[in-house]
């Protein structure tokens, strides 16, 4: 019997993945990547249909739930998930994602692509159930102090590094993602949607009020204002894809391990729009022993 706790993890010789989808080369250019993901049209894969089997047959889907334990190095404190039955109907049956499967996603991505490596100091995670439009609503001071206490974990940030927001609109509603490199004063905003950040007018307010504070609390000095970015980005074509989207941001961005994102880094939707058996997979079959065991 596997244990659940994340530490137990076995890590990259350790897991069963296939190596192609295990571990993303630095630098390499992302159309090209893309070219051998699937998307979400046509038949399940092999995957899709074995753990789809194992879930129905595990007692998750008679109300029983697992605990993934998160260190650390993830989102800069000690996180924990529950994953139920309805995390694996959203992947399943291709509904909107919710939060424990964003957590448990990226978790995925830090432990298979980044644990042990340099990227562990270009890339950061913000959990997302802290900084959302429904607790900026009721109190944007608390949150902005969440944002500058997860800055204040990763040292002087005098480096250029990234920290991925995926924010939610509230809701249960669409999914973008906040880039924000605190160094260069820059904030970078990818939206599987059309229009900008100016949909989320407390968000930005939130944000930038955020950088500012912690720069003021490391007496760095503001040389200019902070500049926000539209990257153009493939486009969802239904309404509950921007969840799966914002995962495949996140991953494209540390494989290129570029920390000044490209105001163009994908060509186009073809082979971006995975969705389902490239992301969904990933998470399971690497995850498995914490769902079913």
């Amino acid at each position: 019997m596997l244990k659940k706790d994340g530490k137990d993890i076995p890590t990259k010789a350790g897991t069963k993945t296939n190596p192609k989808s295990q571990k993303e080369v630095p630098g390499q250019m992302l159309d090209k990547a893309s070219k051998e993901i699937p998307t979400t049209s046509g038949t399940k894969s092999q995957i899709m249909m074995r753990l789809e089997k194992m879930v129905e047959e595990s007692d998750i889907m008679h109300g029983a739930i697992r605990s993934v334990d998160m260190d650390e190095g993830v989102f800069g404190i000690a996180h924990s998930e529950l994953i139920a039955k309805e995390d694996m109907q959203q992947l399943f049956e291709h509904k909107e994602l919710g939060i424990a499967v964003i957590h448990t996603y990226i978790w995925y991505m830090y432990d298979t692509l980044m644990r042990g490596t340099e990227l562990c100091n270009r890339f950061n995670f913000i959990v997302a159930s802290r900084i959302n439009t429904t607790f900026i609503t009721k109190n944007p001071t608390s949150v902005m102090n969440e944002l500058v206490d997860r800055f204040m974990v990763a040292g002087d940030n005098t480096t250029p590094s990234l920290y991925f927001l995926p924010f939610n609109s509230g809701n249960g509603g669409h999914w973008v993602l906040v880039a924000m490199d605190l160094s260069r004063l820059m904030v970078y905003y990818l939206d599987s949607l059309p229009g900008d950040w100016s949909k989320y007018p407390s968000m930005k307010k939130t944000v930038d009020a955020a950088i500012l504070k912690f720069r003021s609390k490391k007496n760095y000095r503001n040389r200019k204002d902070i500049t926000w970015v539209r990257v153009q980005c493939p486009q969802q074509n239904n309404s509950i894809d921007c969840g799966f989207f914002v995962l495949r941001f996140m991953r494209d961005i540390i494989a290129l391990n570029r920390i000044d994102i490209p105001k163009m880094v994908w060509n186009n939707n073809l082979g971006f729009i995975l969705i389902l058996s490239d992301i969904s997979s990933n998470l399971l079959l690497n995850h498995e022993y914490v769902l079913f065991s």
